[in-house]
């Protein structure tokens, strides 16, 4: 196992001139930290010349205090004493005020390599408001935990952008959050004053789990490198009434409902022989969230081969086998604000449901992903930092 560092280290041991002498702000949260747990903040502080002005707080919060969706308000870190403004609730980006005391943003934060997660779009809201207020952007670079060679999925819809779907991006992507910066700001024309400290050491083929990094969750619902993996396909179910497992210590590996019945499910689901998993019919009550103290029948979702699986044509397989199996109970979440409906947020476009309505098969769906998948290998080889 090679030695890897993070950017945040090569910050430190190599380019602390990116902080030295100058006002500083920082996106960060709790999962900032270093080989040996120390937090990004408190390293920070301890470089000469060095000024943390203020900290920029995303979903969850900077220490991860927060659930998923809860606003954040703006006020003191309890830890370092440092102002906190909120980027997660009526604004998704620094204000102009808070941007003009600063000469530098700092971001760093685990991701995930999926395009639904919020880091990404945190990201690049935050690197276009650097741009437009002057300020440079350094990102530092963390490795994508489920590896950084394959991608799938479809390509997001026009007039489908949200927080949860950037817009020209798959839904497994296989980028870092410094190659992500560096395509938008190529593709966007951001003009940003962008630097990104990569991860030394770390290769496209290598997972969380040969790093040799701590493994700190990157939210309270993505506790281990299994749930990571499993997430690009089974976040699909958070569009539909049925339960992710968000309430279990299990998310997004426990998919069900009260209707559901376990074996029925799993022996559909096997049958369709998808590549590396194997689905386990279970009964599971979650403690919160959708079918709060419900028993839920469904199946628990397990990698057998994680090279050879396919966490997206996984998840769209789940969907299609319950919305064919369930009929009557089967049902997706209403549109909200916008008119939109939530799954096709995730999705990128209408093609989830009406793949549904249609009662298609799972691997036809996934076929018709190809040439997104193609385009987008083609436009992301000329920003790639790692082999």
């Amino acid at each position: 196992m090679e030695r890897i560092s993070t950017g945040l280290e090569v910050l430190l041991t190599q380019r602390s001139d990116l902080i030295r002498n100058q006002r500083i702000g920082i996106i960060t949260n709790d999962g900032a930290v270093d080989r040996r747990f120390n937090h990004l903040v408190d390293l920070i502080r301890e470089v000469p010349g060095a000024r943390i002005v203020r900290l920029f707080a995303a979903e969850h919060g900077i220490r991860g205090e927060a659930a998923a969706g809860v606003p954040i308000e703006d006020g003191v870190d309890p830890l370092s004493g440092i102002p906190i403004q909120s980027i997660y609730g009526p604004r998704r980006w620094p204000t102009d005020d808070a941007l003009a005391d600063l000469d530098s943003l700092l971001f760093d934060m685990p991701d995930v390599g999926c395009r639904y997660y919020t880091r990404a779009a945190t990201m690049i809201y935050c690197l276009r408001a650097a741009a437009r207020n002057g300020k440079r952007f350094v990102v530092l670079d963390r490795p994508n935990p489920i590896g950084g060679e394959a991608i799938e999925g479809p390509i997001l819809k026009p007039d489908f952008e949200s927080f949860v779907g950037l817009p020209g991006l798959p839904i497994r992507h296989g980028l870092t959050l410094g190659e992500l910066a560096r395509l938008f700001n190529a593709e966007e024309n951001i003009g940003a004053d962008l630097v990104v400290l990569p991860a030394e050491g770390w290769h496209r083929p290598t997972w969380f789990d040969q790093t040799g990094l701590p493994w700190i969750m990157p939210s309270p619902n993505l506790p281990t490198l299994d749930t990571a993996t499993v997430y690009p396909g089974t976040c699909l179910i958070e569009g539909t009434t049925l339960s992710e497992g968000r309430g279990t210590t299990r998310p997004f590996e426990l998919i069900g409902a009260p209707f559901v019945d376990a074996n029925r499910l799993a022996v559909a689901l096997n049958e369709q022989r998808l590549p590396g998993v194997h689905f386990r019919p279970v009964a599971f009550r979650p403690v919160a969230h959708k079918h709060a103290d419900a028993v839920c029948g469904g199946v628990q979702v397990h990698v057998t081969d994680r090279l050879g699986f396919r966490p997206v044509l996984t998840g769209v397989a789940l969907l299609l086998t319950l919305a064919r199996l369930w009929p009557d109970d089967f049902s997706w979440r209403p549109a909200g604000a916008g008119g939109v409906a939530p799954v096709d947020r995730l999705a990128g476009g209408t093609w989830l449901r009406e793949a549904a309505a249609a009662r298609a098969d799972a691997r036809e769906v996934a076929a018709t992903w190809h040439d997104d998948e193609v385009q987008f290998a083609e436009r992301r080889a000329g920003i790639l930092l790692y082999d």
